[in-house]
């Protein structure tokens, strides 16, 4: 008889160690669902600026909803001094090394600008930035030259870039 009490109390302990964790996680995901929000929408400003121009304007704004994309998610029309000037692109696309997350700027042809990191998990991520899209933004390195110690991260980073270049010259979001 004690040893059916001694596993109720213990249910009952851990039951409500899993509710108190639980009221803990869904609380701290209310607190911060809005500030985590509009660091990424500050984060996607900032690249947008950093390819285009401190004044540069979002004309339009749209999510991508065309299924035949795997990493193209959003795009962003810009006019820099009442000048159209191109597109934006924000991707995300992952691998088995890890996630990576875009803004990829393209001009009015479709030809590659430059791009920003958002999010950046790959296991080789210093390397993919350092030898891969440090020189691709400096138009030091061809797009398809993945071979830079980070190969899997720069393929990733190329298919979306070709991917981008490919919504672009679609026109997908109109």
């Amino acid at each position: 008889m004690a040893s059916k009490k001694h596993y109720i109390l213990t249910s009952i302990t851990l039951g409500a160690i899993a509710a108190a964790s639980a009221l803990l996680i869904g609380g701290s995901n209310l607190l911060t669902k809005e500030r985590i929000k509009q660091n990424e929408q500050e984060s996607i400003y900032k690249g947008i600026a950093y390819i285009f121009s401190d004044s540069a304007e979002i004309l339009y704004d749209s999510e991508i909803e065309n299924e035949s994309y795997k990493y193209v998610d959003h795009v962003y029309e810009i006019k820099v001094n009442d000048v159209d000037s191109g597109y934006a692109f924000k991707t995300t696309g992952s691998n088995m090394y890890g996630k990576v997350s875009l803004i990829i700027g393209l001009n009015l042809e479709g030809e590659y600008l430059k791009m920003k990191v958002i999010t950046d998990e790959q296991t080789y991520a210093s390397t993919l930035e350092k030898k891969y899209i440090t020189p691709l933004n400096d138009h030091e390195r061809d797009i398809d030259d993945v071979s830079c110690g980070a190969t899997y991260g720069a393929k990733l980073v190329r298919d979306m870039i070709s991917e981008a270049k490919q919504a672009a010259n679609e026109k997908v979001w109109k």
